[in-house]
């Protein structure tokens, strides 16, 4: 006797999701049409975003950095923020639509933490030059900085000066791109 293959679970439905977003989507057009309050996001669709936002904080591209948890917190409250612009009548995946919005706030909550660890490391190292200009002689002779911190400032600056170097269009690009030719001749 042959088995059945097992039909995959997945940890959320999206059909389920997407009927609920349904409903609290008519439920919000005719809150609007009242002049009442938004309803609140259905605990359903609220269970969901946690689930999907956990489940993503397990993906390789997270899973190693100390600040899950706010990762975590970003990306359900991005969802929450999100809920009133989805649209079901232009997709039917309220799952992708929020995993999305969900990866977006992890990759932005990256982006806060290399730039507070930046910070940090720029002024453990300004603190401790200044250290030194107000000691008479270094006693130790060792370096008042360290190779980790060298790293985090370096890469965080290189990052800087790419996006400014890449960030230039439209005027910007022409009056660069003018000065440019005007040196070349």
């Amino acid at each position: 006797m042959m088995d059945k293959p097992k039909r995959k679970v997945h940890y959320v439905n999206n059909k389920d999701l997407y009927a609920a977003m349904v409903t609290y989507k008519e439920k919000m057009k005719k809150a609007q049409d009242e002049g009442r309050t938004l309803p609140k996001v259905p605990d359903y669709v609220g269970m969901c975003f946690l689930k999907i936002c956990n489940k993503l904080a397990t993906k390789p591209n997270f899973a190693g950095y100390s600040y899950r948890d706010e990762m975590i917190a970003d990306g359900i409250e991005n969802c929450v923020s999100a809920a009133h612009s989805f649209d079901p009548s232009k997709s039917n995946n309220p799952f992708a639509y929020f995993t999305q919005i969900a990866w977006n706030a992890f990759i932005r909550r990256i982006a806060k933490e290399k730039k507070q660890s930046y910070i940090k490391h720029k002024n453990f190292i300004h603190s401790n030059l200044m250290d030194g200009l107000n000691e008479e002689v270094n006693i130790t002779g060792t370096p008042i900085h360290n190779e980790y911190s060298d790293e985090i400032i370096k890469n965080f600056e290189e990052k800087l000066t790419k996006v400014a170097k890449k960030g230039k269009i439209g005027l910007e690009k022409f009056v660069e791109d003018d000065i440019e030719d005007s040196s070349d001749n």
